[in-house]
């Protein structure tokens, strides 16, 4: 069971990097495996929701030795034979009563230190797969798995908890995005602010014949050498031909003495 390290962990599910063939895909969910038995059996349970938000939870006992053993839960399988190939595989086939393969699991960590879980489940048309992606960081939700997962069934204390979650993430949610609204509308801000500083810099440092008011209105002009010059004087006013190389921009002049462009 020394293999089993890697697997002992709360895994939280991604759902948006799973695929299911069969079944509704989940929207939230862990995955959590322990060692028991003095290390010769591994304890695995999943909770999950499904995009109906209807709570669900199972759990079940392997010991991964590569022998035929029979499944403590006979509405599902009646036995199973588990093995740890690698130290970042773990591999469940699990049978019916006439020895019929019915799901095969195999559960790898990939390189990015994430789980993935593949489940081939036998159906009337054939192989169905579903793909789940884990990572491992214990979530404060109770939620795991696929709908192809072993042995779901929706339990009365799921559901209580679920409201109680649902309410909880409706709340949190909504103080998240209002977080995030203040931080893009800061954001806007900033980069306003730095727009104006940059150009306020720009007329600083261009030729000003005259004393700018507040709150009027002048025009910024780019001259032959690449220096600047603020001017009274609109580029319609100036004719066809302006003595300037470029016409930079509009500009007003604020009461915190920075200058912000007129569009």
């Amino acid at each position: 069971m020394v293999q089993a390290y890697n697997f002992l962990a709360s895994w939280q599910l991604f759902p948006e990097k799973g695929s299911y063939d069969k079944g509704i895909s989940p929207k939230s969910g862990t995955f959590k495996v322990e060692s028991v038995l003095n290390e010769k059996a591994l304890s695995i349970s999943h909770n999950w929701v499904s995009i109906d938000n209807e709570a669900f939870y199972t759990q079940y006992q392997i010991i991964p030795n590569g022998e035929k053993q029979p499944f403590d839960n006979k509405d599902f399988a009646e036995t199973y034979i588990a093995n740890i190939p690698t130290s970042s595989s773990l591999h469940i086939q699990f049978y019916d009563s006439d020895d019929n393969p019915i799901v095969e699991v195999l559960k790898e960590i990939l390189a990015n230190g994430y789980l993935k879980i593949s489940q081939n489940i036998n159906t009337a048309e054939g192989v169905k797969t579903n793909v789940d992606i884990y990572h491992k960081q214990m979530s404060v939700l109770p939620y795991s798995s696929s709908a192809g997962s072993v042995a779901i069934r929706p339990t009365k204390e799921g559901v209580i908890k679920h409201k109680a979650l649902a309410a909880m993430e409706e709340q949190t949610n909504m103080q998240l995005d209002q977080i995030r609204q203040q931080i893009e509308l800061l954001a806007r801000q900033a980069q306003e602010l730095r727009k104006r500083k940059e150009l306020s810099l720009m007329i600083y440092e261009s030729k000003i014949n005259f004393k700018p008011q507040i709150g009027q209105t002048y025009h910024l002009y780019e001259k032959q050498d690449g220096t600047h010059l603020l001017s009274l004087v609109a580029p319609q006013e100036w004719g066809t031909h302006g003595p300037f190389k470029a016409y930079v921009g509009s500009v007003k002049l604020l009461a915190d003495h920075t200058w912000a462009e007129i569009k």
